[in-house]
């Protein structure tokens, strides 16, 4: 694994920036908008990967970094049990709700072999 020396440069991350944007543009829709505790939710839960990863990062030891990677997967799940309602009641469509649904499974490999490594990498 190539050197990070910052927590834009963790491919996770990245791609969390770009799932946050995405899942803001499909929220946006009429239907969300009369359901706001929802799309709240699910939007705060999003933010929590990216934010997680970039504090985990900064603390600058491994075990702490490993702990909040854990706490970005476990948005991760969050928002895609969310996904999973939003789908179910109409709020999102089939196309959108599988984008999206692909999109966080792969941030949460990236995060469980990031895990995964930095666990091996101490051990």
């Amino acid at each position: 694994m190539s050197k990070i020396n910052s927590f834009e440069d963790i491919n996770a991350w990245q791609k969390g920036r770009e799932f946050n944007k995405l899942l803001y543009q499909i929220t946006e829709n009429d239907i969300f908008i009369k359901v706001f505790d929802l799309k709240k939710q699910i939007r705060r839960a999003s933010i929590s990967i990216t934010s997680n990863i970039a504090e985990g990062f900064e603390r600058n030891t491994d075990k702490e970094f490993v702990y909040f990677l854990y706490v970005a997967k476990a948005s991760a799940g969050e928002v895609r049990s969310q996904l999973y309602l939003a789908f179910d009641l109409g709020y999102i469509g089939e196309d959108d709700f599988l984008k999206l649904k692909e999109q966080i499974e792969n941030i949460s490999k990236m995060l469980s072999g990031l895990i995964k490594y930095l666990n091996i990498t101490k051990a």
